[in-house]
């Protein structure tokens, strides 16, 4: 009924072989046969391509594609800090590539720790869902969008969604990525997070959103607080691991597989996630070299 997209590019592959081995323990043996993977890149050689697909195998998924995608050629890299042009492939995804009625797209630096379906029993047709970010919850209150609420006062404090945790009718992947590049052409000037704030002023130009619970893309804070403590300022909910979390969402230029991230619990635990996940790999007679600072 599903497939779990996902965009890698060489700068992500390890990690992007950890998400494959995390979303297979989100889902028991069953879901797992069931569900497909369906990965896009525009940089991955045919060896990455073949560890990614044995790696699928593997764990347990029953459908592994992986296509060659280019970016929009609107694009626009606003921030390009950490952050390369793979991240507008998110919105390559066709329902020819997909094959499943339901898409769920997921960012590469996350740790999976639940079913991230279910919000799919909720999704009307033409919507697509998201969840707030927290970093960035509100339309003028926040870096995001810069100069909208001038352009347009009435859509201060309307929500702001994060990208990396998405929700689709796979019928629906054309019309966004149409509605998408018509902001890219119209709006560039309020670009500031690249593809996500694109995304977002679809979803408010068409209101075709259907908001998720908190607990389905959860930052991970702790790295912040390791530095200062701006975050204090930001986020208003308590800044300790949520056990509830279906998904710790690494977002930021410090990630848990760089050898000099704050490990915090959430980092620890994704590190260990990161060595099964390389065994994995080692199984698989795979030369794929381990970060530094995991050996």
């Amino acid at each position: 009924m599903y497939a779990f997209g996902i965009c890698i590019d060489r700068h992500y592959l390890t990690p992007g072989l950890a998400t494959i081995a995390s979303l297979a323990d989100s889902l028991s043996p069953r879901a797992r046969k069931a569900a497909a993977l369906r990965l896009l890149s525009f940089d991955l050689g045919p060896p990455q391509a073949l560890l990614l697909a044995h790696l699928a195998k593997r764990v347990g998924f029953g459908s592994f594609a992986l296509a060659r995608r280019s970016p929009l050629r609107s694009a626009r890299m606003a921030d390009t800090s950490y952050i390369t042009v793979t991240t507008y492939l998110r919105f390559e995804f066709t329902p020819d590539f997909v094959r499943r009625p339901y898409l769920v797209y997921v960012d590469a630096d996350v740790l999976v720790r639940g079913d991230l379906t279910t919000p799919l029993h909720a999704l009307r047709p033409g919507e697509v869902g998201a969840v707030r970010d927290e970093f960035n919850p509100s339309i003028g209150g926040c870096p995001a969008l810069p100069g909208v609420v001038d352009r347009w006062p009435h859509l201060r404090n309307r929500p702001y969604y994060n990208a990396g945790l998405l929700w689709a009718h796979t019928g629906d992947l054309p019309r966004v990525h149409h509605g998408v590049e018509q902001a890219l052409a119209r709006h560039r000037r309020h670009i500031l997070h690249n593809d996500q704030d694109a995304l977002n002023l679809w979803l408010l130009r068409t209101g075709r959103v259907r908001p998720v619970g908190a607990a389905y893309n959860r930052f991970e804070v702790g790295r912040y607080l390791e530095r200062g403590d701006w975050v204090r300022r930001v986020v208003s909910r308590p800044l300790r691991p949520d056990p509830a979390a279906r998904l710790i969402h690494f977002v930021g230029p410090e990630k848990p597989w760089q050898a000099d991230c704050p490990g915090t619990a959430d980092v620890l635990e994704y590190r260990a996630l990161l060595k099964r996940t390389l065994r994995h790999v080692r199984a698989l007679g795979a030369a794929h070299p381990e970060p530094a600072g995991l050996r």
